[in-house]
């Protein structure tokens, strides 16, 4: 079992000055923060691509190298690429670089992006949504597999004998996972391929999402794969205060402004504090509160799912970087701890 975080570099908009906060202060917070993850002996960090105002990180492959030079033993992983707006070649370009760099810690997460601001900025056209990247994953699998690519497809030109450089760390494959906000479509992919599968569970009840995670366990073994090699994630929206009442208090507004800055655009409605208080039950999709409520949420969808891996996304809103620290502190010292002790004593039991 894997335990990381997840950052977006979130830009929380100061009302006074009209402007969201500067990127290149929120990137170097990102950086302390990311260190002091690899010190409590965390396992992954994972940074999103977004092309919006409100975010500090469009290219996460930079960010990252940036990481590898302040860091020793933390994995370094896009969460997600977007890679249906991504060249492929790219793509593993900088990814086999940052992990020449990191000495063999980076991987990919590659998703077909909930946010598609970058299908405009590169001249894609979103009816294409699902058959680019289809292909553009056919394209970055075979690249990672093979030195001297021959391929073609419909979006992207052809490849004749080419060979691709660098490659990652003395020749291995760099981990590619799919991920996945849970339609079947996308589901079925990452089985039928046989690819780690990372869920994001934002909203809703976790053990709604049940089914998918059953559904990729039953395609992955129809397919071939062997179960004991599956591995699967989640990455869901993560906070730990040292009391949850203080949690609502400080950390609400500024998760609520990011929601309502996003469901704008969708169409949603005002975010609220019941709706806070209800993700963050036990039942709820909020990994949020005190530590041992976070730690027992936790245990409780491992073991639901089945999970190798957790991913606690931080930074939803731009919390200060105060808060930011404590919260990784907390979840570091207290959290992991709690669930890996609990996990070892289910599995005790159950032998």
């Amino acid at each position: 079992m894997e335990f990381g975080i997840g950052m977006f570099g979130d830009l929380s908009f100061d009302k006074q000055s009209g402007k969201f906060r500067p990127a290149e202060q929120r990137l170097e917070e990102m950086v302390e923060e990311i260190k002091l993850a690899d010190e409590l002996g965390l396992d992954i960090v994972a940074l999103g691509e977004h092309h919006r105002p409100d975010y500090a990180i469009s290219s996460t492959a930079v960010v990252l190298s940036a990481l590898a030079t302040v860091t020793k033993n933390i994995k370094l992983a896009s969460g997600v690429t977007v890679l249906s707006s991504s060249d492929p070649v790219k793509v593993y370009q900088d990814y086999a670089t940052l992990d020449l760099l990191s000495k063999g810690r980076a991987e990919i997460m590659a998703g077909r992006g909930s946010f598609t601001e970058s299908f405009p900025l590169y001249g894609y056209e979103l009816e294409n949504y699902d058959a680019l990247f289809s292909e553009k994953l056919e394209l970055l699998l075979t690249i990672n597999r093979d030195e001297v690519i021959s391929w073609k497809g419909k979006f992207r030109a052809e490849l004749r004998k080419q060979q691709i450089f660098p490659r990652a760390l003395k020749g291995r494959e760099l981990p590619v996972w799919i991920a996945v906000g849970g339609t079947a479509q996308s589901v079925h992919r990452a089985a039928i391929l046989g690819l780690p599968m990372m869920l994001a569970i934002i909203g809703g009840m976790p053990v709604q999402f049940k089914e998918a995670v059953d559904y990729y366990r039953r395609v992955y073994s129809d397919s071939g794969h062997n179960v004991k090699d599956m591995q699967l994630g989640v990455h869901s929206h993560t906070f730990v205060a040292d009391s949850s009442k203080s949690l609502i208090q400080n950390y609400f507004p500024f998760y609520a402004e990011q929601m309502n800055r996003v469901g704008k655009s969708r169409g949603w409605p005002p975010y609220t504090q019941a709706q806070f208080e209800g993700g963050m039950s036990r039942q709820g999709a909020l990994f949020m509160g005190e530590p041992q409520e976070v730690a027992d949420k936790i245990q409780q969808v491992t073991e639901m799912f089945g999970l190798t891996r957790f991913i606690a996304h931080m930074d939803v809103g731009g919390p200060s970087h105060s808060a930011m620290m404590k919260s990784i502190e907390l979840y570091g010292t207290v959290v992991v701890p709690a669930v890996k002790k609990a996990i070892s004593a289910g599995s005790a039991d159950r032998n």
